[in-house]
């Protein structure tokens, strides 16, 4: 499946039935409690990661968290 990230399209190794946003980020390396995603245009829910499925040609905006002052 393809997919774009931030602008960039990626190749993902899962089929739809496990492609689950959580894996998906899992597999890219995100930590889900410092980054926002944003998938075709709609924010969503942390909670829900491991409900919504990617298909082909999907897009995500990752946005991390940085603390600091």
């Amino acid at each position: 499946m393809k997919i774009k990230v931030n602008g960039e399209e990626k190749k993902i190794e899962l089929d739809q039935e496990t492609a689950h946003l959580s894996t998906v980020l899992n597999l890219m390396g995100y930590k889900p409690n410092t980054i926002v995603v944003e998938l075709n245009n709609l924010i969503i829910n942390s909670l829900k990661w491991g409900k919504v499925k990617l298909k082909d040609g999907d897009n995500l905006e990752i946005v991390s968290i940085v603390g600091g002052g």
